[in-house]
């Protein structure tokens, strides 16, 4: 499977593997920027940082990780990461379930005007 790389906003991301039910992506976010807080119904994912400090924010807590520490966010969980150092955060994410349409992507507040409302 060729990898595939896209720019958004916040930074980019890269799909290293993209099967049935697994997706396997390398997320970069750069200093000072965030994902939307967001929400999944048909995956799970868990993220490992390879670089930076990731602030996350998983329902109502906050965590700061850094380099080589992971986090599971499970289905259906408000969720979001920032960068929370000067060089850009670097994820490795892996997606577990019944699918990874976009449109599994329910986003609650978004810096870019994608939230859903």
């Amino acid at each position: 499977m060729n990898s595939s790389h896209e720019d958004r906003p916040w930074g980019s991301f890269d799909v290293l593997a993209d099967q049935a039910n697994t997706k396997v992506k390398r997320l970069v976010v750069n200093p000072g920027q965030r994902l939307s807080l967001q929400s999944h119904k048909l995956r799970d994912e868990h993220w490992v940082i390879v670089q930076g400090t990731a602030n996350v924010t998983l329902d109502e807590n906050t965590f700061e990780l850094s380099y080589g520490q992971h986090i599971f966010i499970k289905r259906g969980t408000k969720h979001r990461v920032a960068c929370g150092s000067d060089v850009p955060v670097e994820i490795i994410e892996v997606q577990v379930g019944d699918g990874f349409p976009e449109e599994d992507i329910t986003r609650y507040a978004d810096d870019y005007h994608r939230a859903d409302g």
